[in-house]
């Protein structure tokens, strides 16, 4: 009891203002974990108010567009949460009535919630007992309990999880699962934590044997997967362009782009005027020119994308093109957002 006291105590002099802290509206408070899943809280306010603005209600959510939903969560990252955020909406609107489970085991079956999320509704719409792992979680307990075993391990992951269901305060579970998340987004820091002023220094076994930059622990990260885009920008005599939506399940799932040359290796424009998909795209007369000297390095979690845009001026296309308006009001990864921006300051 102690140290969840000590947390709890600590939260309520140091806790961060934050909207979705002001109700204990499930939409609200999904609407939030749903965003702050990789992504720091100074990113996803701005996105939580714009959503909270265009969507005020869950049946707002589910009655949009998924194009619209896509496009407001546009520079996040990771879109597969919009789309799961938009399938879930969908179903608590038409099949609950708008209304959200009230436990773990319920919510958990929705989809694009996860322990994580199921836990933090639970506990703090619902003051229910189910304590919070995530990364500050991890961090404060493997540090505060000297614990070894890597968090992103199965074994670890079970062993965090009974430990953190072990000292959650039962009568306030909602608001000891803030404090240890704020405690350790704000205190015991991932670098420089603040050990000198930590209530927890007494006991806490990281700092008295010297293993703060050691722990947590993590298992060896996955390899990184270099792949080459070189993205085929039409401009045609109307001033008009090519651009089509993603499919498949990998990255960037119904997100626009334009005409894609996937290559296994940086290719010059020779390579890509004898491309098959350039001959295909652009049978007419062109001409094409870089319009990145520098290749752009976009990082994904796992996969690294070496980018080139390539401006291919044409008389005509056989496909339909379209207005740069048009594009630009199309769900884009950041990757062609920023190109856009570029480009068309430029013309």
């Amino acid at each position: 009891m102690a140290f969840s006291n000590t947390l709890i105590f600590w939260y309520l002099q140091n806790n961060r203002e934050l909207p979705w802290r002001k109700t204990k509206n499930p939409y609200f408070v999904w609407l939030s974990e749903i965003m702050l899943q990789q992504t720091r809280v100074a990113q996803g306010l701005p996105y939580f108010l714009k959503f909270t603005e265009a969507f005020p209600t869950v049946f707002d959510l589910a009655k949009a567009e998924e194009n619209t939903v896509l496009k407001l969560w546009q520079g996040l990252g990771y879109y597969s949460r919009a789309r799961n955020l938009h399938f879930t909406a969908k179903h608590i609107a038409s099949e609950l009535n708008g209304e959200f489970p009230d436990n773990y085991k319920e919510l958990l079956q929705l989809k694009g919630i996860g322990d994580y999320t199921a836990s933090a509704i639970a506990s703090i719409c619902f003051n229910k007992p189910n304590a919070v792992v995530d990364g500050n979680v991890y961090r404060v307990l493997s540090r505060y309990f000297g614990i070894k075993t890597p968090i992103n391990s199965s074994a670890g992951i079970k062993e965090f999880k009974a430990l953190a269901q072990t000292l959650i305060d039962s009568k306030q579970p909602g608001t000891y699962n803030q404090a240890i998340m704020d405690f350790g987004a704000l205190h015991c820091k991932p670098q420089n934590p603040l050990c000198h002023s930590c209530p927890l220094a007494n006991s806490c076994v990281a700092l008295e044997k010297k293993l703060i930059k050691e722990l947590p622990i993590k298992e060896k990260k996955i390899k990184i997967k270099h792949r080459y885009f070189n993205f085929l920008v039409a401009v045609t005599d109307k001033n008009e362009t090519i651009i089509e939506e993603r499919k498949g399940k990998g990255i960037w799932q119904n997100l626009y782009q334009f005409p894609l040359l996937e290559t296994s290796r940086n290719i010059d424009e020779k390579e890509v005027v004898a491309s098959e998909e350039f001959e295909n795209l652009f049978p007419f007369e062109s001409t094409i020119s870089l319009f990145n000297t520098k290749e752009i390095v976009h990082k994904l979690s796992h996969q690294h994308l070496h980018t080139r845009f390539w401006i291919v001026k044409t008389s005509e296309v056989k496909i339909k093109t379209y207005n740069w308006k048009i594009v630009k009001e199309q769900p884009v990864p950041v990757l062609i957002s920023k190109f856009l921006d570029n480009y068309l300051s430029t013309e």
